[in-house]
């Protein structure tokens, strides 16, 4: 991803998930990844989503079976593409959330489920 606008339509996209509790289908460094948004903010001065993945695949071959190591740190502006997830997904999360601070990867949050 290189442009501003292709940037801004990512960050609204994953908004606007995380606001309806969708998940998304992504493609990062490569893979594609099936992720719930769950905060929007940034990292170095550069857009981070915190995504619980779903489904996809992953660097490792498959999920973690401990749904509490399920979480992913993406940069909006290294994210290739963003569609909405097939229907049949349905939002998940884990035990390990904390809306007040997402895993201290976030130096500001902009929204973040609560």
């Amino acid at each position: 991803m290189s442009t501003l606008e292709t940037i801004h339509t990512a960050w609204a996209r994953l908004d606007a998930a995380l606001r309806a509790r969708r998940p998304v289908e992504v493609s990062y460094h490569g893979r594609r990844r099936v992720i719930c948004p769950h905060a929007l903010g940034w990292m170095n001065d550069r857009p981070l989503v915190l995504g619980y993945q779903i489904g996809g695949e992953t660097s490792t071959g498959s999920l973690h079976p401990d749904p509490c190591k399920r979480w992913r740190c993406m940069y909006v502006d290294e994210i290739d593409g963003l569609v909405a997830a097939h229907p049949t997904c349905e939002w998940a999360s884990a035990d390990n959330y904390n809306s007040r601070q997402p895993f201290a990867v976030i130096d500001e949050v902009a929204i973040a489920v609560t």
